[in-house]
C-alpha cells in the first residue's frame, strides 16, 4: 500500500506544481525550472519504494521492461490520474478558479513532440533507473528531472510539455488544455511509453 501512497504523493506534487507555476499568476520562464526541480526532488524521495513513476507512460514502459509486476500497473496508473485530479483541483482552490483561456494547439505537431519527448523521458528512465551498467547510481533523479525540464522547454509551446497522461488530465481540469485535446497526449504519451523499453531491449540485447 505504502508504494501507491508515494505514487499519489510524487504525482499529485508533480502536477499541484505544474498548475501553480502556469495557471496566472505563474512562474513565466522559470515554470520548467520549477517542474523539474519539483520532480527531481520527488524521484529521490519515492524512488527507494515505489520507483517513482508518477506518470503512466513511465509505468507502462518498466512493465513493457519486465521492471514491474502485472498486478501493479492498473493500480499505480489509476493513483497518478486519480493524484493529478485532484492536484489540478487544489491548484483551482489556491488560485481562485481563474479564468484561462486553453492552449492552442496543432494537432500533428503536438502529437509529434509529445511522442518524441515522452519517449525520450521513458528512455531515460529506463538507462538510469533499471540498466544493469548504471546500478547503484546517484544521478538518476537529476538525469529525469532534466530531460522534463528540457522537454517543457523545447515543446512548451507546441504541446504545452505534458509527456504524461495524469498530467494532461490535470491541465485539461485547471483550463489550460482544451477536453478536446487530450487523444493527443493519450496516443504519443502511449507510444512513447510503448517504444522506449522496445529501443531499450535492442540496445541492450546482452541483458
Amino acid at each position: 500500500m505504502r508504494k501507491y501512497f508515494v505514487e499519489f504523493t510524487g504525482t499529485f506534487f508533480l502536477v499541484f506544481t505544474i498548475g501553480n507555476v502556469v495557471v496566472a499568476p505563474g512562474a513565466g520562464l522559470f515554470a520548467p525550472l520549477a517542474i523539474g526541480a519539483v520532480l527531481t526532488a520527488m524521484i529521490y524521495a519515492g524512488a527507494h519504494i515505489s520507483g517513482a513513476h508518477y506518470n503512466p507512460a513511465v509505468t507502462m514502459a518498466f512493465w513493457f521492461r519486465g521492471k514491474m509486476n502485472s498486478g501493479d500497473v492498473f493500480p499505480y496508473m489509476v493513483t497518478q490520474v486519480v493524484a493529478g485530479i485532484l492536484a489540478a483541483l487544489a491548484v483551482l482552490l489556491v488560485k481562485g478558479t481563474p479564468e484561462t483561456l486553453p492552449m492552442e494547439i496543432s494537432p500533428l505537431p503536438a502529437l509529434i513532440v509529445e511522442t518524441l519527448f515522452t519517449f525520450a523521458l521513458c528512455l531515460v528512465i529506463l538507462e538510469v533507473a533499471t540498466s544493469k551498467a548504471t546500478k547503484g547510481n546517484f544521478y538518476y533523479g537529476i538525469a529525469v528531472g532534466l530531460i522534463v525540464m528540457g522537454g517543457t522547454y523545447a515543446a512548451g509551446s507546441i504541446s504545452g510539455g505534458v509527456f504524461n497522461p495524469a498530467v494532461a488530465v490535470g491541465i485539461i481540469i485547471m483550463g489550460i488544455e482544451d477536453p478536446s485535446s487530450i487523444w493527443i497526449y493519450l496516443c504519443a504519451n502511449s507510444i512513447g511509453g510503448f517504444f522506449a523499453p522496445a529501443i531499450y531491449k535492442l540496445i541492450h540485447s546482452d541483458e
